[in-house]
């Protein structure tokens, strides 16, 4: 008797290898995230993508609050084109900050998920913020 798990056949390892190592130049997670910053890393720019109410009401530290809706060439044009985008949004549940991405990517900047969003980073332990980030000098020219 197959299992539900075996059903269908699991990809090959130089297969699965390729498909796991590819997600991981799209996505980072709430562990690395927050690793980087207590280790003084912070080497990107780390955008909470929900609107401005859920911002004020708690986020991750460090963030910026850059609503998906809002973003635009004119609202990035401060930062140089090698400054690497980490978004989020809610969590598992909201597609904002793949839209976000999308946007971020159509504009020729470098991006990556930040995976579960503020769900995610609750689920982990870490506190949320509810100081208002300024722009970073991060890859700002501004």
């Amino acid at each position: 008797m197959t299992s539900l798990v075996r059903n269908i056949p699991a990809a090959p390892s130089a297969i699965a290898l390729m498909h796991f190592s590819n997600r991981l130049t799209f996505e980072t997670d709430c562990s690395d995230v927050h690793g980087s910053q207590q280790a003084g890393e912070v080497d990107f720019v780390l955008v909470d993508v929900r609107g401005p109410l859920a911002f004020e009401r708690g986020h991750v530290p460090g963030a910026i609050n850059l609503p998906g809706r809002l973003l635009t060439a004119e609202g990035v044009a401060g930062y140089a084109k090698s400054t690497l985008f980490v978004v989020y949004c809610a969590g598992p549940h909201c597609n904002g900050a793949n839209k976000a991405a999308v946007k971020l990517a159509a504009l020729g900047y470098p991006v990556k998920e930040m995976i579960g969003g503020v769900t995610g980073w609750l689920d982990e332990g870490f506190e949320l913020s509810t100081e208002v980030q300024r722009p970073t000098a991060i890859g700002c020219e501004c």
